[in-house]
């Protein structure tokens, strides 16, 4: 895993050529040649490396499954659920508009064969406040099946959806950060979303106000973190972001978790307790 600073936009034309390698082609290939030499892939095809490059404001660590803080999820978990590796992709830190922050991910394409997705498949997205932690913070966390996708994160002043170009209304925000995985979906072969489960769009969080999806196309998944309330700043506004591998409900999962510092959003915000649940897939570092 190589996390870097750099100017590209996620429509530049390198890296969309980039994501263009995975279209259908490329996949029937693919298949073709596993059904010939009889190979299968690794279930986790991801090789992440800790090595950023240089200028980077954050540095990645691992932590043992046992600092994860305990989790909001209301489903009783299965034998078998459990923490495989937690990692630091993003320490806290602001992202000024212009300096995305990117995380990437070696994937062999396709990650698995068919009937599987060849890439990344986004599978539930969950919500939570969690005004107790040091400092409090709200999140917006993404899992995935099949391995964790390239991402970059970016403060801009307007969503714009991909591929139409339109914008798309943030109401009741102070600034976005959009954060654009690729090499990815969030939907089946069949054409269907993948996205089994995810909390409403306004979510009315001190520091996580809503948030939209933008784009699902060509092999780019993109969202829209409202951050904060109208008529105040948000380019200093600390973000950071975990990567949590682990088994739950059954599932394999690869969970990237945002986290947005409410220090300076808690007083504005509402203080009342109805804003919805991510329907019971909540927790303190990803859920």
């Amino acid at each position: 895993m190589a996390i870097h600073r750099t100017e590209s936009h996620h429509t530049d034309p390198q890296r969309r050529r980039h994501a263009l390698r995975f279209t259908a082609g490329t996949i029937v290939a693919a298949a073709v040649l596993y059904s010939l030499v009889g190979c299968t892939p690794s279930p986790n095809a991801s090789t992440p490396t800790a090595t950023p490059t240089p200028g980077s404001s954050s540095t990645p660590t691992a932590t043992t499954p046992s600092t994860e803080p305990p989790d909001d999820q209301t489903a009783a978990p299965l034998d078998g659920d459990k923490v495989i590796a937690v990692r630091l992709t993003q320490n806290w830190a602001a992202i000024g508009a212009g300096a995305p922050v990117t995380i990437t991910h070696d994937n062999a394409i396709p990650i698995a064969p068919p009937p599987a997705a060849p890439l990344p498949s986004l599978y539930t997205i969950g919500a939570g406040r969690h005004p107790a932690m040091s400092p409090p913070y709200n999140q917006l966390s993404f899992r995935f099946q099949g391995g964790f996708p390239s991402y970059d994160l970016q403060t801009l002043s307007e969503l714009v959806g991909d591929p139409s170009g339109l914008p798309i209304a943030m109401t009741g925000t102070a600034g976005i950060l959009r954060v654009t995985f690729y090499s990815a979906q969030a939907h089946t072969e069949a054409g269907p979303t993948s996205i089994v489960s995810a909390p409403p769009l306004a979510l009315g969080f001190p520091a996580i106000t809503r948030y939209s999806p933008a784009g699902d196309f060509e092999g780019y998944v993109t969202y829209g973190i409202g951050i904060g309330r109208p008529d105040t700043a948000t380019s200093t506004t600390p973000i950071r972001v975990y990567e949590v591998e682990k088994i739950e409900q059954g599932q394999h999962l690869y969970v990237v978790a945002i986290q947005v510092d409410a220090t300076d959003w808690r007083l504005a915000a509402k203080t009342d307790n109805s804003a919805p649940k991510a329907g019971g897939i909540l927790s303190q570092i990803v859920l």
